[in-house]
């Protein structure tokens, strides 16, 4: 269903609009009112995966929250397609299940960011500017999972590394242990926008389109480890 925009009350940030996926009313509802106190547009509301497809179509929202389980067509699928047919459009998973199953699949199919439903609203309101604003927010128990599957002994050692400056590696190395543009860039005391040139330009050398893909990239060739 297609709602109101409301008006951003955060008037040094750039409105997200943003469209609810879940199939909860309750949990839906409870979701639009978080997101709306914050200031954040949620400019419609999806009970199943089918209606968060041609609603994204419809709508063009800068960022979908994602629920998992639901009929017709579930998160997992419903991303793949969004992410096929609006790859500007970013997904944020908020979903019950962390099971590995789930965790892959959506981040294969193109979800820049998964949390827990028990996360604090606050985090989730972090999560959603986050994402929408082109980073990569996994909770914490999902970062784990990711790191740990992707920095087993047997990966190989440094491949690749070579192509990146050591500033890029900075910046990736801080990107992997879930730090935002800002945090980087104030560690780092650069600009957010130096940053971001920073990681556009990891980006086009490895070949990916995200935060997630890069880590993961460099995670799996070994040029960055848990304690780099």
């Amino acid at each position: 269903m297609e709602r109101q925009a409301t008006t951003s009350t955060q008037s040094d940030e750039r409105p997200v609009n943003v469209l609810i996926a879940e199939d909860h009313t309750l949990v839906r509802e409870g979701t639009r009112q978080l997101l709306e106190r914050a200031g954040i547009n949620v400019v419609g509301e999806a009970a199943n995966g089918e209606e968060a497809v041609s609603l994204t179509k419809r709508l063009r929202p800068d960022l979908v929250l994602m629920d998992v389980s639901m009929p017709r067509l579930n998160g997992i699928e419903a991303t793949r397609i969004i992410k096929r047919e609006h790859p500007e459009v970013a997904v944020l998973v908020l979903s019950a299940y962390d099971d590995d199953q789930y965790v892959f699949a959506l981040l294969q199919a193109g979800a820049a960011g998964y949390i827990l439903k028990d996360a604090h609203s606050d985090d989730v309101v972090s999560a959603v500017r986050a994402v929408a604003s082109g980073e990569s927010v996994l909770a914490p128990s999902i970062a784990r999972k990711v790191l740990s599957r992707f920095t087993a002994p047997h990966q190989a050692q440094h491949g690749g590394s070579g192509a990146l400056t050591e500033r890029e590696l900075q910046v990736l190395r801080m990107a992997a242990k879930g730090m935002s543009n800002k945090i980087i860039a104030e560690e780092l005391h650069l600009s957010s926008r130096t940053v971001q040139v920073h990681l556009s330009s990891i980006f086009s050398k490895f070949g990916v389109a995200s935060r997630t893909e890069a880590v993961l990239h460099a995670l799996k060739a070994g040029i960055i480890d848990l304690d780099g």
